[in-house]
């Protein structure tokens, strides 16, 4: 099934159909029932699973875990969905209209998926982010992590909690509904510029720790818009539309007019964004951590485009709990082998070189009483996957075994035919 999730994704009975269309003499055995059984097998064993995994992949890229990365999507139902995990709420797909779960991914700052936790579909992203940090800690045995979050992953209180508890992170704030980013814009201060066209500058408030980023390219666009907005009132008053609606000012003699204290208010958000944070890291250490947080919403593009973790065929807890899974380890193998092709400076995108690899096929051959197991010619960019793996491509041409009663060791098929299934 995860394979299949990184290759072809499909529903469960396709899955099925599916399986006699690739040479793995060990699927032949496989019927429907495994696979949903499969899926419960993986709900229950969830946790052991993922612990072996961080394990695993620790060893395999030598992995510093001081950092950890946090975000949450929703993805909904068409039918009635899980009666536990099944719920109206906030959705990000923009269905509201739709039963939903929620899906939070742990990655490390290497781009590594660890962890996962699936919540009922009306649980905010506050109570995520409160829950999977005890958790994270005590299950892979962290003595010291930070934790990175978006601006929607946290409150007050939460901060307040992580700041007794001596727990690190690095978090965005959000601009106009909190008072103090407010108050932080306001300070005076140079900055230093990180790379490129971030700039950086601490802020203390409070007793607290911000950094402020600055991007001026963003900030030239934010400000040609505002302009080009402002133009437009001017030529015909837009009551009715929100986004222009802050800036207009209705006086005594209800005229209205535009607010120039609202627009001068309004250039001070130009191309910034504001993080708060307890750590030790630097001024610049603390905005390039942040930057890396688009790895895990990239992660959860993934999950939902090429990984399709919906639509979600399944209306029991333990199957969408399983499915999750199943989505999950696909994004696993899928993040190591990218790391991998980075380490071996291979520039290739992904779904490119999937699309390489999906035309090598084999064939079945026989001649006589002799059986051979041939492969198709490698197209394109596939053999770069293999190089970047450290593993032979299969042999071209290979004699298959007959164990002595009959039957054939790497294969149960006996046709004469030729079968050219996918080859993985």
């Amino acid at each position: 099934m995860v394979l299949n999730r990184i290759s072809d994704p499909l529903s469960k009975r396709g899955v099925n159909e599916w399986l006699k269309e690739v040479y793995r003499p060990s699927f032949d055995q496989l019927e429907l029932h495994h696979l949903y059984r499969a899926l419960d097998f993986l709900a229950e064993y969830k946790e052991r699973i993922e612990l072996d995994l961080f394990d695993s992949t620790r060893n395999l890229f030598d992995l510093e875990v001081d950092m950890i990365f946090w975000d949450t999507t929703s993805t909904y139902f068409e039918g009635r969905g899980p009666e536990e995990l099944g719920r109206y709420g906030h959705s990000k797909d923009h269905r509201p209209d739709r039963i939903q779960v929620m899906v939070g991914v742990v990655m490390t700052r290497a781009g590594i998926p660890i962890a996962h936790e699936v919540f009922p579909g009306n649980t905010a992203d506050v109570n995520t982010f409160s829950q999977i940090i005890a958790g994270v800690r005590e299950r892979f045995q962290l003595t010291r992590v930070v934790f990175v979050g978006d601006r929607g992953m946290v409150s007050q209180d939460i901060l307040e909690h992580l700041d007794k508890n001596h727990i690190e992170y690095i978090v965005g704030m959000r601009m106009r509904k909190v008072k103090d980013v407010g108050e932080v814009l306001k300070t005076g201060g140079r900055y230093r510029t990180v790379k490129g066209n971030l700039k950086v500058k601490e802020v203390w408030y409070d007793a607290d720790r911000y950094i402020v980023c600055h991007n001026p390219v963003q900030a030239e666009h934010d400000k040609k818009a505002r302009e080009e907005m402002c133009r437009k009132l001017e030529e015909q008053l837009m009551v009715g539309n929100r986004g222009y609606r802050r800036y207009l000012l209705l006086n005594k003699d209800a005229v209205v007019g535009i607010d120039q204290e609202a627009l001068k208010e309004e250039a001070r958000y130009d191309g910034k964004y504001v993080l708060r944070t307890n750590s030790q890291l630097s001024t610049e250490e603390v905005a390039l951590a942040y930057k890396d947080l688009w790895r895990v919403e990239r992660a959860f593009r993934e999950m939902k485009s090429s990984l399709d973790l919906r639509p979600v065929y399944h209306w029991k807890d333990s199957r969408v709990r399983g499915h999750i899974m199943v989505c999950f380890l696909a994004l696993v193998l899928e993040s190591a082998l990218q790391r991998k092709l980075t380490e071996k400076e291979v520039e290739l995108e992904y779904v490119y070189l999937l699309r390489d690899l999906q035309q090598l096929k084999a064939v079945e051959l026989s001649i006589g009483e002799d059986k051979y197991l041939c492969r198709t010619e490698l197209v394109g960019n596939a053999y770069e996957a293999f190089r970047a793996l450290g593993i032979r491509p299969p042999l071209k041409v290979a004699e298959i075994k007959n164990d002595g009663n009959g039957t054939c060791k790497q294969s149960a098929r006996t046709s004469d035919d030729y079968h050219t299934p996918s080859l993985l």
